[in-house]
């Protein structure tokens, strides 16, 4: 995990096993805060619900399709969401609603305001849920990098309007 300052607001993105989706959308959303934003301090960081994959890195077709964006996710590994997590970071964004409830059912009240979905930053899918790439083919994971490059922008919008 990432180290936090006091001072910074942390992210963390969610989906199930932490090797498609969310480490998809920790490495879109690094690529465009360093584009557009590069002077904001932010801690980022990605897990998963379930603990199918810690330690694998990103799926290899994530990867690739990453690649082609020129966004590199390969350095990244899958972990579990910890307690500490829900603590840690100021936006804990889920891919789905199931990883929604998986998250709401394992943490305390006060934090479940911070549990979203990344879609509610889209101006184009609203709320809409990002879905799971893993048993489709290469055309799944670039839908699913569009839908996160449109939510991420939204959520670097924010960012940049309260820092």
């Amino acid at each position: 995990m990432p180290d936090r300052k006091d001072d910074c607001p942390g992210i963390l993105f969610v989906c199930m096993g932490n090797i498609c989706r969310s480490p998809l959308a920790e490495g879109i959303f690094r690529h465009r805060l360093a584009e557009r934003a590069a002077h904001l301090k932010v801690t980022i960081d990605s897990a998963g619900t379930h603990s199918y994959h810690v330690g694998d890195p990103p799926d290899p077709r994530a990867q690739t399709a990453a690649a082609r964006r020129g966004i590199d996710i390969s350095m990244l590994g899958a972990r579990k969401v910890v307690e500490a997590d829900f603590e840690r970071f100021d936006y804990i964004l889920v891919m789905d609603e199931d990883n929604r409830r998986a998250l709401l059912q394992c943490s305390q009240p006060e934090y479940h305001a911070k549990v979203r979905l990344l879609l509610e930053y889209s101006r184009a899918n609203p709320g809409a849920e990002v879905p799971d790439p893993y048993y489709g083919g290469p055309a799944g994971f670039e839908r699913v990098i569009d839908l996160i490059e449109e939510a991420t922008e939204g959520l670097l919008d924010e960012l940049i309007q309260v820092q």
